[in-house]
């Protein structure tokens, strides 16, 4: 299976903004964005930082929403064929489906400190969906769905950490407790005001309709 190997700490300095793709090392001084500043990676990074406009700006918007998620360019262009087919706004389509995998809800739910961790996660079975164990990352929750850390994953040591810490990261509207610890039901589906604001779909949209 094709997967991200290199630091991630540059994928969030290539965009110039904080994907929070190191769980709590991300709210800290020791963040790279803290440390570095936004300019791109390399020796040379500040000097290639430039205003972007036309495809230069859609190109850096979909490369950042598809590191955000953590899903590969084959996988990010398919999320866009299923939201290009469905019913209602291309762009938000699009990020509902990616709001909608397993391993986001996770991480939302405070059972991971970031997508990557609630990935590993998920692969390594300790995630259970109505009951029954789901160790696929990409798989879309639903209305109703009860998402549970397996009794027996409870006390791992990431897990318990990032439930501890999950207050500060808070947690969308439409994930709500479901009567125990380290288990919540997916009430409602989610809006576009519980995605990230700094996100501008449109120009994925534009990009991929060239």
């Amino acid at each position: 299976m094709a997967r991200y190997r290199d630091a991630v700490c540059r994928l969030c300095r290539r965009e110039g903004a904080k994907l929070f793709l190191k769980g709590d090392r991300c709210f800290k001084p020791s963040c790279a964005i803290e440390k570095r500043g936004t300019n791109p990676p390399g020796q040379h990074g500040a000097a290639r930082r430039k205003m972007l406009a036309g495809y230069g700006e859609q190109l850096r918007e979909k490369q950042k929403v598809k590191r955000m998620y953590f899903v590969l360019e084959k996988q990010f262009r398919n999320y866009f064929e299923k939201a290009l087919r469905q019913k209602g706004v291309t762009g938000e389509n699009l990020l509902f489906m990616l709001e909608k995998r397993l391993d986001n809800v996770v991480y939302r739910s405070g059972f991971a400190t970031s997508r990557r961790q609630a990935r590993q996660l998920v692969n390594h079975g300790h995630i259970e969906v109505n009951g029954r164990k789901v160790n696929i990352p990409s798989f879309q929750v639903k209305l109703g769905d009860v998402v549970t850390v397996k009794d027996k994953s409870i006390k791992n040591p990431h897990v318990d950490a990032a439930w501890q810490t999950s207050a500060g990261r808070g947690r969308p509207s439409w994930i709500t407790p479901a009567g125990k610890d380290l288990s919540v039901s997916i009430s409602s589906l989610p809006t576009r005001q519980d995605i990230e604001s700094n996100i501008n779909e449109q120009l994925i949209v534009e990009l991929y309709s060239k």
